[in-house]
């Protein structure tokens, strides 16, 4: 056996063992954290940055199993507030099987990059969050493009950004780039809760949250509402999906980079089976969603998501739309193009041989990232400015 489905393995135990015993379960999940090298003692810096982490107000309680074990309470007795565990969550139990480097400081060309990098922070009755915008130092023709772009676990904006080089094309292109921030007071390993589903659905959540942001920064910095795009990586690619399928009002186009679809889990234990490829074809009849241009990169060496899942991310989109494929090969790529009775582009899905969970054609500056492979920045963004609301 895999030591992922190992994990996995250890995992179902430990849920089935919390009915009769929950001590007996936390045993478990600690044993396997171990068996993996992934329990550790968080550092003093880790708490110093803890203690900053600003007061966050969310739609759903702290996941039960992020809880520590409560002592038994009598009858009656008033319910303490739930206590985060000092263990990782899914996606830290998940960084042994992620491939990649430590983050990278923030590093901008400023040659490239001359415009300006702003830090915000949006907030609503959902919640709030940070976020970082590029504001290219391009002179603006008109209302500029809107390019949201979602981390994936481990990341942050600065981060992000650095690895995609998405600020150096937007500069390009005269489009704004807003990076929104996943804090750990939401998760602690920073990922979008795509695998929860109260932030599945519109006005609720995470998808509450960041489509209130991105219209408040239409309003304040000159956006074009009908060329607003959203994009991401591995779980902020998962949230990307969620949002196409939840707010095709708003945006335009999705990308969707190393992901999943929209809906293909409820909760923790089935988010790692989706990720294993598992129930597909039931997450798929599940949640249907409205034919949003979509393009999908995955690679299908990819051992942290399923290759599986791209393909359900594409079909996904473009179910219930009568479109015409055409297959291109390059080098180390296989692209399908999915076209409708006017010829216009509706769905493209980049299968990346030989490729594994990173964002491909990036630069190393930023983690979970390579150079080799194609340009997925540069093509997403082709695509969304060739489709406009």
């Amino acid at each position: 056996m895999k030591p992922y489905e190992q994990f996995v393995a250890n995992m179902l135990r430990a849920a089935r063992a919390t009915q009769k015993d929950p001590m007996a379960a936390t045993a478990i999940i600690q044993d396997a954290l171990k068996s993996a090298g992934l329990l550790r003692t968080p550092s003093p810096e880790a708490d110093a940055a803890a203690r900053e982490e600003p007061d966050f107000v969310d739609v759903n309680p702290v996941p039960p199993w992020s809880r520590k074990p409560a002592a038994p309470q009598q009858e009656g007795a008033p319910q303490s507030a739930p206590q985060s565990a000092p263990m990782p969550n899914w996606a830290e139990q998940l960084k042994a099987f992620h491939p990649g480097h430590a983050k990278a400081p923030e590093q901008r060309d400023p040659r490239r990059e001359p415009g300006q990098f702003l830090h915000g922070v949006f907030g609503a009755a959902a919640g709030s969050r940070r976020y970082r915008l590029y504001v290219p130092a391009k002179p603006a023709s008109g209302p500029r493009p809107l390019v949201v772009m979602l981390h994936g676990c481990k990341q942050d904006p600065a981060d992000f950004a650095a690895g995609t080089t998405m600020n150096a094309l937007a500069e390009e292109h005269g489009c704004l780039v807003l990076y929104p921030e996943q804090p750990h007071s939401a998760n602690a390993s920073g990922c979008w809760n795509w695998f929860e589903a109260p932030h599945q659905r519109r006005d609720q959540g995470e998808p509450a949250i960041l489509a209130g942001m991105t219209r408040e920064i239409l309003r304040e910095h000159g956006g074009d509402a009908g060329r607003v795009y959203v994009a991401g990586l591995s779980a902020g690619g998962a949230m990307a999906a969620i949002l196409g399928a939840t707010y095709p009002d708003l945006y335009a186009a999705v990308g969707v980079h190393s992901g999943l679809a929209a809906g293909c889990a409820h909760d923790l234990m089935s988010g790692l089976n989706a990720m294993k490829g598992a129930h597909l074809k039931k997450a798929r009849g599940a949640h249907p969603v409205r034919a949003l241009p979509v393009i999908v990169f995955h690679g299908d060496a990819d051992a942290v998501v399923s290759p599986s899942n791209g393909d359900a991310v594409y079909h996904q989109f473009t179910r219930g739309v009568k479109l015409a494929e055409a297959r291109e090969q390059g080098n180390g790529w296989t692209r399908t193009v999915a076209r409708d009775d006017a010829g216009r582009t509706r769905a493209e899905y980049w299968r990346l041989q030989g490729a594994g969970h990173t964002w491909s054609g990036g630069s190393t500056d930023g983690s979970y990232a390579v150079a080799a492979g194609p340009n997925a920045s540069a093509e997403m963004l082709r695509f969304f400015l060739e489709h406009e609301r």
